[in-house]
């Protein structure tokens, strides 16, 4: 019988991602991974490579996997605080992400940044942005991103800290959705309020034209490049 490859290596990522997600990268541990994938370790190293490649490998696909899933759309602040919202609603669901990313911090710091196509592909959610925020600059949108991050990855893993300053209740985790979405909606307006004063953005509209220009090449740029990585 021909060896289903695409399943081994399927089974074999769903296990490394339990097992990076309970004990990080440097307590992980490539045989515990095979014996739950019931797979022979050396497939590890034949189709992922080294235990860091696998890591890597793991969190890129599930960071692929939440772009699909929590699409960052519309247009305006309250655009920016609905998906801050459903972005905790995915995190509360399923921890995965934060819990990858706050390891890879830990473990591998500014290296974790190394890889061409997670530079694109954040590029591409900073563009998309963009979008949402026609004023905003790049950096502007990129230190939005970085909030909405912060908040909605911290709360799942730091539970410990909620517990202490806010104390235990029934109704926590609609409490502490509604104070993401609201201070993330007041960011993002703080954005469209600082074009207004600073370059004279008066509406919608003339964002749009402002940005126009700068949007739709760094767009096209980013898309056709994610694009061909992807399909590579």
């Amino acid at each position: 019988m021909a060896w289903d490859i695409e399943r081994t290596q399927q089974l074999l990522l769903d296990a490394a991602t339990r097992e990076f997600c309970d004990h990080g990268l440097a307590g992980a541990r490539v045989d515990r991974i095979a014996a739950t994938a019931g797979v022979n370790k050396e497939r590890i190293y034949q189709y992922f490579g080294k235990k860091t490649d696998l890591f890597d490998t793991v969190v890129a696909t599930a960071l692929r996997r939440l772009m699909d899933e929590v699409p960052i759309e519309g247009r305006g602040a309250a655009a920016m605080g609905d998906y801050a919202g459903r972005l905790f609603d995915h995190h509360v669901r399923d921890r995965t992400v934060p819990r990858l990313l706050f390891w890879e911090g830990l473990e591998r710091g500014e290296d974790a940044h190394s890889s061409p196509e997670r530079r694109e592909r954040h590029e591409l959610k900073v563009t998309l942005v963009t979008r949402v925020l026609p004023c905003a600059s790049r950096r502007e949108a990129a230190d939005l991103l970085l909030t909405i991050v912060s908040l909605c990855d911290a709360w799942v893993v730091l539970p410990q800290l909620d517990a202490l300053l806010a104390g235990d209740a029934s109704n926590r985790v609609a409490e502490r959705r509604a104070a993401i979405v609201e201070a993330v909606t007041l960011a993002a307006q703080a954005v469209v309020d600082r074009a207004i004063l600073e370059r004279g953005v008066v509406d919608s509209a003339a964002a749009d034209r402002e940005s126009a220009g700068r949007e739709s090449a760094d767009r096209e740029g980013a898309e056709r490049a994610l694009a061909q990585r992807t399909d590579a």
